[in-house]
């Protein structure tokens, strides 16, 4: 029974996910030109293909190409793990501290 109702959803998905293929194909001949897109636009298109590989996004990617997601993947994932913001300026350390550790000495 639960591979039934699993399989129809299945189904169904594949059905949606085809509708929506041919719908965005058809709506990608209608505009000409050069679409621009925003920087929170990139994001949710980035995050959305996460989990597609770039055979899947061939099929899939309409307005902008495979490779141009994945850069942005990459990007998203270099700035997630970038410690820059983290890092103080300079070599360390005051005046202060370094003149009470020479009298230290």
């Amino acid at each position: 029974m639960l591979a039934y109702v699993t399989g129809s959803v299945d189904q169904e998905l594949l059905a949606r996910d085809e509708y929506l293929v041919t719908e965005n194909r058809i709506l990608r001949h209608q505009i000409q030109g050069r679409i621009r897109l925003t920087d929170p636009e990139r994001i949710s298109l980035a995050l959305a293909a996460k989990g597609l590989g770039r055979k899947a996004l061939e099929e899939v990617a309409q307005i902008v190409r495979p490779e141009t997601i994945l850069g942005w993947q990459r990007r998203l994932i270099a700035k997630k793990f970038d410690g820059s913001k983290n890092r103080s300026g300079g070599k360390g350390g005051s005046t202060r501290d370094v003149f009470a550790f020479s009298r230290w000495l």
